[in-house]
């Protein structure tokens, strides 16, 4: 990815799953991330427009439908959001987003509490037999996730992340990963048309009802996972265990067939069935 005129390029660093892996060696220093290893055109369309291909414009990725469409791409680029770190430039990413509604005093307690324990995503494991089993299921997810994320370090810790809160909040992971695919096709700070934010496209909304105001955290991985995976758990029991409309209700379309029947399409190539 270039640069702007004058400006070398930026590198993000590794350091966003609050702790280090189980296995990481102790004392190893932070690896270089960079923008370009997740690319690849978003696998969902919102109701009534169009897939659209994905371009570079002077660093910034910008939705455009041909080379010639200058004007419309500057004015997206003067569209996207001003982040509290300013060498954090977003991604954009076409989904649509959650709703706020009213929420009862104890609902909104529970998933404030929910989203509150920071601990870093190290699995336990009751057996050798379940540790064995996880791994089997790492390597091959890892395998699966290689084409949108090269560096095997970020690919695992991303993993791992994506695994412990997913079960944390009693959802199947080859669902998250399906729904990660749609929403922002693996891409840490893809920033939707409605400002929704990060792998999960979470609204920023949230941290205010939920979280303590600061949106610049949806950015940060395990945050945003455990907003993202709390949140559809949250709609999964508002609508008492229908993965359809609580799919629906998730992208801001409940009740129409687009997101939920792409989120399961995309969900079939994370599906693992251990062969052991």
């Amino acid at each position: 990815m270039s640069a702007a005129p004058g400006r070398p390029k930026q590198a993000f660093t590794k350091g966003e799953a609050g702790g280090d892996l189980e296995f990481a060696a102790p004392g190893r220093p932070k690896q270089a991330l960079t923008k370009g290893e997740a690319g690849g055109d978003l696998e969902f369309a919102a109701p009534g427009r169009p897939k659209q291909a994905l371009t570079e414009c002077e660093g910034v990725k910008v939705a455009a439908t041909s080379r010639a469409d200058g004007p419309s791409r500057r004015r997206l680029l003067l569209s996207v959001p001003v982040l509290a770190a300013p060498w954090v430039v977003p991604e954009t990413a076409w989904a649509g987003g959650q709703l706020e509604e009213p929420m009862i005093d104890s609902v909104r307690t529970a998933l404030s509490s929910a989203i509150a324990n920071t601990a870093p995503p190290v699995p336990v494991f009751s057996s050798t037999a379940a540790r064995l089993a996880y791994l089997r299921w790492l390597s091959a997810m890892s395998d699966r996730l290689f084409g949108r994320k090269k560096d095997f370090s970020t690919r695992i810790e991303f993993l791992q992340t994506v695994w412990y809160e997913s079960r944390r909040a009693r959802l199947d992971t080859s669902m998250v990963l399906g729904l990660i695919q749609v929403e922002s096709a693996f891409r840490k700070y893809a920033v939707s048309s409605v400002g929704a934010r990060g792998y999960m496209q979470v609204m920023p909304f949230w941290t205010r009802v939920i979280g303590d105001g600061d949106p610049g955290k949806l950015f940060h991985m395990q945050t945003n996972l455990r907003f993202g995976c709390n949140i559809l758990r949250h709609y999964l029991d508002r609508e008492r265990g229908d993965t359809f409309m609580a799919l629906g209700r998730y992208n801001g379309s409940r009740g129409k067939p687009q997101y939920p029947n792409a989120v399961t399409a995309a969900q079939s190539r994370w599906i693992w069935n251990d062969p052991a």
